[in-house]
């Protein structure tokens, strides 16, 4: 696991998130961190109903109403603490989850076999 920090935790606000990018196993991804409360999460930035980023409208993860993520492209709405789909094209279906935690006062992200870009 490569621990990448992210943003220092008081950039990190409720309802916003923060974009990274990462590689593992050679291969390019992107991701993000959110906060809910105290609570930090992140996630694969690729929406489980086609293999597209959710925020394709202008860095947009959240519902108008901030309680949901959303996939710009087709409106799959998802948890922000466990990234369940639970309305849309790919319903029951989870995002995938990266490990965050804070550290120091920054988000750090661990990245399974991976390294920052």
């Amino acid at each position: 696991m490569t621990a990448i920090e992210i943003c220092p935790a008081d950039g990190l606000l409720q309802g916003s998130a923060v974009k990274f990018q990462f590689r593992c196993e050679g291969i390019p991804f992107e991701g993000f961190v959110v906060r809910v409360g105290d609570q930090i999460f992140a996630y694969e930035n690729r929406c489980r109903h086609l293999p597209l980023p959710l925020d394709h409208e202008a860095n947009r993860f959240f519902t108008t109403d901030g309680a949901h993520l959303v996939c710009s492209s087709h409106g799959a709405i998802y948890e922000p603490s466990t990234g369940l789909c639970v309305r849309g094209p790919c319903e029951g279906a989870r995002l995938k989850k990266l490990e965050a935690s804070l550290q120091n006062g920054n988000v750090v992200v661990l990245v399974p076999g991976g390294s920052a870009i």
